[in-house]
């Protein structure tokens, strides 16, 4: 047994905020702890982040990252935005694993 549970970051669209959540739900069930994102800003939302929010958010999922062992992107249908793009490229980079809900 682990010194401690692993620690799994998800990323993945807000478009795709309840999988995300049964993923993270799934995840603690087995044991993990998750760090996820923690807004999720989609069109009609009534409550808007500005650009400047957008950014922070961005970058305190990339010290989410920081924190995990490995991270597991939520695609359904194989779905990678820009941002998740460029959070699998910072995972990659610092020596993360990478997994995928949906192969790409």
């Amino acid at each position: 047994m682990p010194d401690r549970p692993e620690i799994v970051c998800i990323c993945g669209s807000a478009r795709f905020r309840d999988e995300m959540l049964a993923a993270n739900r799934d995840l603690t069930v087995a044991g993990a702890i998750v760090v996820a994102p923690g807004v999720f800003s989609r069109p009609g939302d009534r409550e808007k982040i500005t650009d400047e929010q957008k950014i922070a958010l961005g970058t305190l999922h990339l010290r989410k990252i920081d924190l995990a062992d490995r991270v597991l992107v939520v695609n359904p249908g194989g779905y990678i935005g820009e941002s998740t793009t460029r959070e699998i490229a910072y995972a990659h980079a610092t020596g993360k694993p990478v997994s995928f809900t949906d192969p790409v």
